[in-house]
């Protein structure tokens, strides 16, 4: 088992920056890929971002690229998602995911993070 807790969210205004963390706990030895998510108001969860938990391999969907940064401390068993120029349409709330086996593929799920961005 994998627990995950996020935290860092909170209410910012219009191009405001956010550092989101997600505390890794468990079996981390067995996480492959750590993947980062959001649920805006009425809509469907989105992928934002993945590393993959050794080495240097990131991933990103296309309308964060630029503006959003992933990394890790695997040292303190976290993953981070850096979120910069924040917009309205930023608001949601933040997952971070991990996944035992492969790129796209997620196991375990944190309880997320509420993010409001202000204008």
């Amino acid at each position: 088992q994998v627990q995950l807790v996020e935290s860092g969210g909170g209410l910012v205004q219009a191009g405001d920056s956010l550092r989101l963390s997600c505390a890794v706990s468990g079996r981390t030895f067995t996480t492959y890929v750590m993947g980062w998510f959001r649920q805006p108001p009425g809509k469907e969860r989105e992928f934002l971002s993945a590393i993959r938990w050794s080495g240097t391999d990131t991933y990103y969907e296309d309308s964060v690229k630029g503006r959003f940064t992933i990394s890790r401390d695997n040292a303190k068993a976290t993953v981070y998602l850096h979120m910069n120029s924040l917009k309205p349409e930023d608001t949601a709330i933040y997952y971070c995911a991990a996944g035992l086996t492969r790129v796209g593929d997620y196991n375990y799920w944190g309880q997320g993070t509420q993010v409001t961005v202000s204008s």
